[in-house]
């Protein structure tokens, strides 16, 4: 987002905040931390629709937590979206989970410039970019996925990719503001 695009709807103020949103939270983080400082301006915003946020942030929690995909390669797929979206507030929010899952920030550039030396990654990546361009994996990519990933997780990383895409889209739309850190 530039400097001169303010947000289109703004976080939920602490003192509007109640036990509703705190349920509609669960899901993402513990009660001590429902609130609009830890939750960050993503939530924050969400939560001014309690049941969407309600409905949407468990599937968002299966995506970081359950799914059947490695965290590496859910990073991978998420930084690429981020990238592909101009997304900066997945992008810097992801960064430091990548991080943790053992990704560098060489790789991370490859990642943005589509020359991963790993090919699992390079074939996340591929996904990424055929879901964008065709709105379906394209069968040479398809083809070459299945030789490293199971069908649980192929189907976890089709919709790990639209789910960050969608939410690049909420994010980008709303104009939601970066994190103060």
């Amino acid at each position: 987002m530039s400097e001169f695009e303010e947000p289109r709807i703004r976080p939920l103020p602490a003192d509007e905040w109640d036990d509703r949103i705190a349920e509609a939270l669960v899901s993402m983080m513990p009660a001590e931390r429902a609130n609009p400082k830890e939750s960050g301006n993503l939530l924050a915003t969400l939560v001014r629709h309690p049941d969407l946020a309600g409905a949407y942030l468990p599937f968002n929690a299966y995506l970081l937590r359950n799914s059947r995909l490695s965290p590496r390669a859910r990073e991978v797929a998420i930084l690429r979206v981020a990238h592909r979206t101009q997304c900066r507030y997945l992008w810097s929010h992801h960064v430091s989970i990548a991080l943790e899952t053992g990704l560098t920030v060489p790789e991370m550039i490859e990642i943005r410039v589509e020359q991963c030396s790993d090919e699992k990654d390079e074939l996340v990546v591929r996904a990424v970019d055929d879901l964008a361009r065709y709105y379906k994996i394209a069968q040479p990519t398809w083809s070459r996925l299945c030789q490293h990933f199971s069908d649980e997780e192929l189907m976890d990383l089709v919709v790990t990719i639209g789910g960050y895409f969608a939410l690049a889209m909420v994010v980008s739309s709303l104009q939601i503001e970066e994190d103060e850190t």
